[in-house]
């Protein structure tokens, strides 16, 4: 799939919410807004991508559907010069879904289950949540659908999905999770994938578990 890829993916996580800041479990919900140090975060991710790519590049924009990755897609796109009108969304691009326990907070799941991070960062999935490997069917579809697209893109997404999506692209050992990761990365953090591999253009200062 990478090796016949056609052009970069410069892959982003977008800022820090209310509902990161307040360590409620956020999933898939559809609009959980930024808050001022995500907006900020969002700012350092424009500036990044302008200083490695200059006005108006040849980009397509890509986002989650849900409200934060498309906020943070606002701020990137003006820094670059670029009409956030232009966003093509994809529902394979949201984030795990995590079932019963989305919304609630880390502490109360914690003090029903026991620990739901997993060593490296990963979320434990939920009962009823989507499984590792089924993130990994999403994201290989949206692959599969724009291997071929001309050009470069740029992807707003999340924490755990985009390890996933990064994993596929790479080429990473399947996890004992069920699917392929790459390490996590902090809020508001980009990197370039290339040919099956990836470089970090721009490290973000948000929270870095999952």
């Amino acid at each position: 799939m990478t090796a016949t890829r056609h052009g970069r993916d410069f892959i982003a996580r977008h800022g820090e919410t209310v509902f990161n800041a307040a360590r409620r479990l956020q999933g898939e919900a559809p609009h959980t807004p930024l808050t001022r140090a995500g907006f900020a975060q969002a700012e350092e991710m424009g500036r990044a991508l302008r200083a490695a790519l200059g006005e108006r590049p040849a980009l397509t924009l890509w986002a989650s559907p849900t409200g934060r990755a498309l906020q943070t897609l606002a701020i990137v796109a003006e820094h670059l010069g670029l009409d956030w009108h232009d966003v093509r969304t994809d529902e394979r691009l949201t984030e795990i879904g995590m079932g019963s326990w989305g919304g609630r907070y880390y502490a109360d799941v914690v003090a029903d289950v026991g620990p739901v991070i997993l060593p490296g960062g990963l979320l434990k999935c939920a009962p009823d949540g989507e499984r590792y490997e089924q993130i990994a069917a999403r994201v290989s579809g949206w692959l599969a659908d724009t291997d071929a697209d001309p050009g470069d893109r740029l992807v707003i997404m999340h924490g755990i999905s985009s390890r996933v999506l990064r994993g596929v692209m790479t080429g990473a050992p399947v996890d004992p999770c069920g699917a392929p990761v790459l390490p996590g990365h902090p809020q508001g953090t980009v990197t370039m994938i290339e040919r099956g591999r990836e470089q970090v253009v721009h490290l973000g200062t948000g929270h870095a578990p999952a």
